[in-house]
């Protein structure tokens, strides 16, 4: 959708959070979705130690803090490790939330992570939000599921990308693979 013929999104996310005045809603959060909060299921984030990260349209001028993902029907088990990133749209690490290390991450339950400095967009487009976690069962999410990309230019709406990770984001996203899992993720 485009208004004006520069936005591009859901103009709830860009515009839910002023009041009648145009001026910030005090209670409204500030936050940015890749999917809309309908036609979710469970999917599967990726193998243990193993990062996969969802495009998300972010626009000039948003400073993002946090990410949230939500778990789904399967609660972490035994989780050794576990971060959530932010990357650019060139897969460049911009940002990463504190290793969770052992925290426990039970079924259908919203995890925010602050990132480790506020990350202040100067370019709208497409960035990339990462989760990993290391565990011995690794937790389902909320998400939907995606098509592979077929037109020039398309990227992938999910990756998966390293493994053997822990609690460290790579610097880059490499060698992303396609991942028909699309995780649901909230920028705030």
């Amino acid at each position: 959708m485009t208004l004006l013929g520069t936005f591009k999104g859901n103009p709830r996310n860009d515009l839910g959070y002023l009041n009648s005045s145009g001026r910030p809603d005090p209670d409204v959060t500030f936050h940015r979705a890749n999917l809309p909060r309908v036609g979710l299921d469970d999917v599967a984030a990726a193998a243990s130690g193993v990062m996969c990260s969802v495009a998300l349209y972010l626009q000039d001028g948003d400073t993002v803090t946090n990410l949230t993902f939500i778990s789904a029907g399967t609660a972490a088990g035994t989780p050794t490790n576990y971060f959530f990133a932010l990357y650019s749209g060139a897969g460049a690490l911009l940002a990463q939330s504190a290793d969770q290390l052992t925290a426990a991450w039970a079924a259908d339950t919203a995890k925010t992570l602050a990132l480790s400095a506020p990350v202040k967009i100067s370019k709208s487009g497409i960035y990339y939000a990462a989760i990993s976690v290391t565990a011995s069962t690794v937790p389902t999410l909320v998400g939907t599921v995606g098509a592979k990309p077929h037109l020039t230019g398309e990227g992938n709406l999910s990756q998966t990308s390293g493994s053997s990770l822990t609690g460290t984001a790579p610097a880059t996203i490499a060698t992303p693979a396609f991942k028909r899992q699309v995780p649901l993720v909230i920028a705030t």
